[in-house]
């Protein structure tokens, strides 16, 4: 069976990018689902989870249908 571990900075990364493109991808929101799922994640991480989603309410950034739009993926698979 395999677990997740969120990245080093993979949520304050996709932050980041999506100030400045203005959009996210249906992947990098899967991955802050499953980042929300996760029984280790920090305030810090939590509070930009929060601030990426309440962007997304208020129509500030849009979802495309892209690849993810951060360099690396927010979930690395631990065998």
């Amino acid at each position: 069976m395999s677990s997740h571990c969120l990245l080093p900075a993979a949520l304050a990364e996709l932050f980041a990018q999506v100030t400045v493109t203005r959009k996210i991808t249906v992947a990098d929101r899967y991955g802050m689902m499953a980042a929300l799922c996760d029984d280790s994640i920090g305030e810090e991480e939590l509070r930009v989870v929060n601030r990426i989603l309440y962007a997304l309410k208020q129509g500030r950034i849009r979802v495309v249908d892209e690849l993810s739009a951060t360099s690396y993926t927010l979930l690395q698979t631990e065998m």
